[in-house]
Parts: structure tokens; sequence; C-alpha cells
């Protein structure tokens, strides 16, 4: 059965896939943003959709948004920002959003968190996500909480970064080249959302999502390098030296990595149980997704793409 949901942080990379699943599904949906010019080329064009140029951290505007709605979805995240910015937009955001679900007898409330998610955690991120999952927990609503690995997909920030450094750079010296991670696809994260709204027994789970494979983040970055056709050496720094560049890439408008980032890589990014057995399937590889974006500029790699999708194709009988 269609449902109203009210979208929150659906203008992003993760968030125009769930918007568009959703979409599919036939559900009804209110995107709030801050750009609206920005985003409705990929959202207006979605049956059914809402979109709202307006301030999400605004309490009166969260309630407005929330009267009549089905299910209320929180994507809103930073990876970049202050002690201050994280509390605002990963914790107070949470708060807020959970007393105009209240107001407004909305009981369903999706939640995105991340894995390593812990109040105990290393960095400022992982701390302020596992505070938020708190409120969450310790609210009474019908929630679902998401911890997925890094995602990646066709407009991703992280190996499309990579991509765009390994264009341009000789080499690539990276910090924590050995911390481990799990990729998954942002086409199944979309479709965990989407059956949590159609699945009930999803209520009060936790559910992480993760790829089927595990890399470190140097061999992520070879890989990315091996298929869009600018593979370099990729070098591994010590903390000092991440520290150091880190420090003199925060001059730029758009950081690629800070000292928090380099915080958060302290621990592994990965779950061994694998992708939450509860949603029913096995997640795509990243192996069977990435070239089809990375192999854009690289001929010989989307040669070999075409030809691994021709082989994958059921033969016609004669």
């Amino acid at each position: 059965m269609p449902k109203s949901v009210l979208l929150i942080g659906g203008s992003g990379f993760i968030g125009r896939q769930i918007a568009a699943k959703l979409a599919q599904r036939g559900h009804r949906l209110t995107v709030p943003t801050r750009h609206r010019e920005a985003v409705k080329a990929d959202l207006l064009v979605l049956p059914n959709c809402n979109l709202i140029e307006t301030d999400i951290h605004s309490p009166a505007v969260l309630n407005q948004l929330c009267a009549g709605q089905d299910i209320v979805i929180n994507l809103v995240g930073i990876l970049h920002g202050s002690a201050t910015a994280f509390e605002f937009n990963h914790i107070l955001l949470t708060e807020k959003i959970i007393a105009a679900c209240q107001a407004n007898g909305v009981k369903r409330y999706l939640h995105m968190s991340a894995l390593g998610a812990d109040i105990n955690g290393p960095s400022m991120y992982q701390r302020s996500k596992g505070q938020a999952e708190l409120k969450v927990r310790a609210s009474q609503l019908d929630w679902t909480i998401f911890r997925p690995s890094v995602v990646f997909g066709a407009q991703d920030r992280f190996l499309n970064l990579f991509a765009g450094l390994l264009k341009i750079a000789p080499l690539l010296p990276i910090g924590g080249a050995n911390t481990r991670f799990q990729p998954v696809w942002v086409g199944d994260v979309a479709r965990a959302f989407a059956a949590a709204i159609e699945r009930r027994e999803l209520i009060g789970q936790t559910l992480h999502l993760v790829g089927p494979h595990v890399y470190t983040l140097a061999e992520l970055v070879r890989y990315t390098g091996q298929i869009s056709g600018h593979s370099r050496a990729v070098i591994a720094l010590p903390d000092w030296a991440a520290r150091l560049q880190a420090s003199l890439m925060s001059i730029l408008p758009n950081p690629p990595v800070s000292h928090d980032n380099l915080d958060s890589l302290k621990v592994d990014n990965i779950d061994p149980a694998g992708f939450a057995s509860v949603l029913g399937w096995q997640p795509a590889a990243l192996e069977t997704i990435a070239p089809s974006y990375l192999a854009q500029s690289n001929p010989s790699a989307r040669l070999d793409l075409l030809r691994s999708q021709a082989s994958r194709s059921p033969h016609k009988e004669s």
C-alpha cells in the first residue's frame, strides 16, 4: 500500500537513489532541500515527489513537514566539520525530527547511521552518529537503524574522488592505507530502505549494510586507478605525515581528508557477519558495478566491461 514519506536528506547521493526506489514502488514523497534548483532535475522527474526548499533545522518547519506523513526518513550526515557541526547535524537534528514525529503522530522512523557508530569511537563523526542512535532507541517510535559501510555508486564521493585525484597526481600518498572497508552498493542501500517501509518485522532492528568483499583503503585506490585508466603508485603515510597532509588540505574549499577522517580510519569499517541476512538477498559486488562508471574514460576497461556483460547475457536458442 503506498505511503506518504518525508525524506530528509533526500537530495544527496544516497537520498536520490532511495527517492527513485520509493517512487518506483508508488510511495508519495516529500523531499526538503536547501537548494531546489540544484537537484530538481533528478527529483522532479519522479512521480509523486514534492520538492520543497526550506530549512530542515527549524523545529517549526519540521512540524509542518511531518504533518500528515506515514513515515519519516532521516539521511542527514556530514563527514567534515567541527564538534559543534557534528552535534548540530547528527544529534540535535535527530532530536528535532523525533520531536516533530511525536508531535504529529508519526510512528514509523527510518534512521541512517553508519558502520562504526560508537559513542566511544575515535572520531567525532563516529561518536556523534553513536549518540544519535541512542536518541532514536530511546524514542517511542517504530524505528529501524541502518549502518552502511562506505557506499559506492555512479555519483559517489568515494571512488569518484580517488579517480579524480589519480587522474592528476603522479602518485597518491594516503593515510589509513591498511584500514579495511566493506563497500556496499547504493542500490542495495535503497532497496533496504524500501524493504523497511513495507516489512513491519524490521521495526526495532539495526541493519548492517555491507558488501560481500573486504578491501584495504590502498586496495580500493589501486583498483580505482586500474579501472579508470590512471594506475598510480599508492604510498601509505604514517599517521604524522597523514595529519600534516590533512592540515595542508584544510585550506581547500572542500578538502578530501580531515583530521577527523583520519581518526575514523583507526578502526576497520567491516562486519564479519556480512550483509543483514534478514533482508533476504545478497548484495552486489564492487567489481560488478564500479567499472560501469569508473571505466568511462578508459577505452580498454570499457571494452572489457562490454565483453563481460555480453558473456553474462543469456544466449538465444536458434
